[in-house]
């Protein structure tokens, strides 16, 4: 079974930038196709970026041109980096396959917020 541990969230003003970070342990996520999901508070969990073994990536409209989504396999590290930061990005983040097969961490929590 693999298990997440999100890291990297924070406060920041709008505009800002912040780069989250997920290191899986258990088993190899290289095989897996990999998301970044974000759940705001009173919302339902989305997916935002995703990227497959190979390395191709996705992003929600929303967050197109702002939000890149990278993997290190040899770390068995996703990353998520966030910039032109928005008080609509507020959320927690985690990540997992995609489609989520495995259990949540405790996501990182991304306040945006002057």
């Amino acid at each position: 079974q693999v298990q997440f541990v999100e890291s990297g969230g924070g406060l920041v003003q709008p505009g800002g930038s912040l780069r989250l970070s997920c290191t899986a342990s258990g088993s190899s996520i290289r095989v897996h196709a990999m998301g970044w999901y974000r759940q705001a508070p009173g919302m339902q969990r989305d997916l935002v970026a995703s990227i497959s073994g190979t390395g191709i990536t996705n992003y929600v409209d929303s967050v197109k041109g702002r939000f890149a989504i990278s993997r290190d396999n040899a770390k068995n590290t996703v990353y998520l980096q966030t910039n032109s930061l928005k008080p609509e990005d507020t959320a927690v983040y985690y990540c997992n396959s995609n489609p989520a097969w495995f259990s949540w961490g405790k996501g990182t929590l991304v306040t945006v917020s002057s």
